[in-house]
């Protein structure tokens, strides 16, 4: 995407506990939505709001995100290694609980996954993320709201 362009967000909709909240934001910012998810979710019928299946497999839906989220984009994911690929391609990335993913936190954010997965692989037992509570809702929303603003001030969404 280029500066001046469309904001488009790409939400990894398999599991996301703020579809709604993401396309209540958009429709106040008229934004374009893309919900991607590996079988058929129910979705707005908006012409703002595309539904896209990609097929079975791991990690297809986040290629497809990954192959076209860039500069001006948004992209709403709790999978990790996707917020990775997205922060490197130049997306805004947030995860269902508000936290925004970009340079300096990605790193770490991947090196505790990373860290975790080899503790399960080993046998070891962690404790899964904390339960999605309304105050993660609301920071959703205040995160999502920053990050248009911020997309905004830059020259993007005109």
């Amino acid at each position: 995407m280029t500066a001046g362009g469309p904001i488009v967000v790409y939400v990894d909709a398999d599991a996301c506990p703020v579809k709604d909240e993401v396309y209540r934001v958009a429709q106040r910012y008229g934004l374009a939505v893309k919900v991607v998810a590996n079988s058929p979710i129910a979705v707005p019928r908006e012409p703002w709001i595309e539904r896209v299946v990609v097929s079975e497999g791991p990690d297809v839906a986040d290629d497809w995100i990954a192959e076209r989220a860039g500069a001006g984009a948004i992209v709403v994911t709790a999978d990790i290694p996707l917020a990775a690929r997205t922060v490197k391609a130049g997306a805004a990335t947030l995860a269902p609980n508000g936290r925004i993913f970009d340079a300096g936190s990605i790193g770490m954010a991947l090196a505790t996954r990373n860290l975790m997965d080899d503790i399960r692989s080993a046998g070891g037992q962690t404790r899964g993320p904390p339960a999605f509570a309304a105050r993660d809702r609301s920071a959703f929303l205040s995160a999502m709201d920053l990050t248009v603003n911020r997309l905004k001030r830059a020259g993007y969404g005109g």
